[in-house]
């Protein structure tokens, strides 16, 4: 064994005695609701496919289509020869329904957060970023080299404490946060944090990769009080309620312009394949004419709260917080022995002490489906707290 698989297998020991190793399972989803794992199928409440349109006929004769008339890749970065005609109709879609001029499309959500917060701040700009912000935004927070401060969860109050001590000694100023937080389903205080960023000469920078097509009739998080909250930079991901795969800016012309010529993650990477692109345009011709569907993940959510007896939902994504992993381990497990499929959440994608189920609600729950889950959850997982 040489000293790099010695070092390997003295981590993954490690991992293994904490109960957060991670194990890739395969997983064949057979639709946008039932799974095949290890020979038996389950009812997934585990996937971001909030429309089920990875599945939805549309979708993948768009891709199919996109497959046979442009390629498999995109055969080079966009800015060489791989911008393939479908990006302009996909950003010009994205920038339209957002409310905003233009849009920039990147191969993923965490390639777009990775490269655009360092082309906007630098080392002598500051960040403020939410301490639950995703994983993503504080890479690209880290890669720009600026001040960065965290504050505490969806406080508007802690974030402006934070500004009035901080801001005078530095250039630029840029608040980071989650438009409807991953791992807990809550929405942020959008237009509080965008009055505090206007009255800071700040920027704000949401990710909304759990909102686009779930909430505001589909627009987002930025929409989802009814008016739209003007954010200067709107990001978020094809991967979910698209069903595609990518990621997405939409800002200015001119930020966006900035953007293309200078992410490093854009620059520097091959282009998004265009059956990809193909499905999200289809896709977002599915929001835009079905509205029934796209209230239905929350809906599922909101009905699975009621009878589970836990706090009303506000996206599609419920958490049912236990605090130990192997507690949350055990719970998944529980669920399994019913044929449904909630996987553990554990640190660090979580902060310590706060493993947990993730439920994600999709359009193609059924009642049934939804009842079932909270039956289990209601009479064996919650009372796992208790005893936690």
């Amino acid at each position: 064994m040489t000293s790099l698989d010695g070092f390997a297998a003295n981590k993954l020991r490690e991992l293994e005695q904490k109960h957060i190793r991670r194990i890739l399972v395969d997983t064949f989803r057979e639709d946008g609701v039932h799974v095949t794992r290890g020979g038996r199928q389950f009812t997934s409440f585990s996937c971001n496919d909030y429309l089920n349109l990875t599945h939805h006929p549309a979708v993948k004769q768009a891709a199919i289509d996109a497959i046979v008339r442009h390629g498999a890749g995109a055969g080079a970065s966009r800015l060489v020869t791989g911008n393939h005609p479908l990006y302009s109709e996909l950003e010009a879609r994205l920038a339209a329904f957002k409310g905003a001029e233009a849009a920039c499309v990147f191969g993923s959500g965490y390639l777009a957060n990775a490269g655009i917060i360092p082309v906007l701040v630098g080392p002598d700009d500051l960040i403020l970023a939410d301490e639950l912000s995703h994983s993503c935004l504080w890479a690209g927070a880290q890669l720009s080299r600026a001040k960065v401060l965290m504050f505490r969860h969806n406080s508007v109050e802690h974030a402006e404490q934070l500004l009035a001590q901080a801001r005078a000694g530095h250039g630029h100023a840029l608040i980071l946060t989650d438009g409807i937080f991953s791992m807990d389903g809550d929405r942020a205080p959008l237009a509080e944090l965008s009055a505090l960023a206007s009255r800071h000469d700040a920027w704000l920078m949401s990710d909304d990769a759990h909102g686009l097509g779930v909430v505001g009739s589909g627009q987002g998080s930025a929409h989802a009080a009814g008016t739209r909250v003007p954010i200067d930079l709107q990001m978020g991901t094809l991967s979910k309620a698209l069903g595609s795969c990518g990621g997405y800016l939409c800002a200015s012309q001119p930020v966006i312009d900035l953007v293309r010529t200078r992410a490093r993650t854009l620059v520097y990477s091959t282009g998004l394949p265009p059956a990809s692109a193909a499905a999200a345009i289809s896709a977002l011709d599915i929001i835009a004419q079905e509205p029934e569907l796209v209230a239905r993940p929350l809906a599922n959510a909101q009905a699975f709260a009621s009878l589970a007896g836990l706090p009303a939902a506000e996206s599609p994504i419920v958490p049912v917080v236990l605090g130990d992993e192997v507690l949350a381990l055990r719970a998944q497990q529980v669920l399994e022995a019913e044929a449904l499929l909630v996987t553990a959440i554990r640190p660090p994608t979580v902060p310590p002490g706060t493993a947990r189920l993730r439920i994600a609600f999709t359009a193609g729950h059924s009642h049934h489906d939804i009842e079932r889950l909270a039956r289990v959850v209601r009479r064996q997982i919650l009372p796992m707290q208790v005893s936690a």
